[in-house]
């Protein structure tokens, strides 16, 4: 996911309430149940098109192994640490659920699932830019 898309829909909203995991504003919203396991419903067409049709459209590159190759190394020159574990947290864990789902399931719900979660770490990013920036402008 490249960094200008993730600002982007987050420049939209200012905050990150918005792009919570299960915010019926990305229209990838969960469905709750009340035992260990969890339903969850298709995506829904209320939300925000252009987020849901991001966060999905970059859930197709969770199929390949994670790697941080030498345009990816490029892009993240001058990023927080933090950030990049975040990130690189999400491709080890996104690639394995993208696997483990991979056997005898649609794909398009394979990568629906996979866009649920990445929305999470999306979320999680933006809170921590979001606390950093709170915290350099008070000092």
């Amino acid at each position: 996911l490249r960094y200008c898309t993730a600002v982007d829909g987050l420049q939209r909203r200012g905050s990150q309430r918005g792009l919570q995991p299960g915010s019926p504003r990305t229209g990838l919203r969960p469905w709750g149940g009340s035992g260990k396991r969890k339903q969850r419903g298709s995506i829904t067409k209320t939300g925000n098109a252009h987020l849901r049709r991001i966060v999905v459209e970059a859930a197709w590159s969770y199929r390949h192994r994670p790697a941080i190759g030498p345009r990816l190394r490029k892009r993240q020159e001058g990023v927080a640490e933090p950030i990049k574990e975040i990130a690189w947290k999400a491709q080890v864990r996104l690639s394995k659920r993208y696997a483990r789902l991979a056997v005898g399931k649609d794909q398009r719900k394979i990568i629906t699932a996979v866009g649920r979660e990445l929305l999470g770490f999306i979320w999680a990013i933006g809170v921590k830019v979001e606390a950093d920036s709170k915290l350099r402008m008070a000092a």
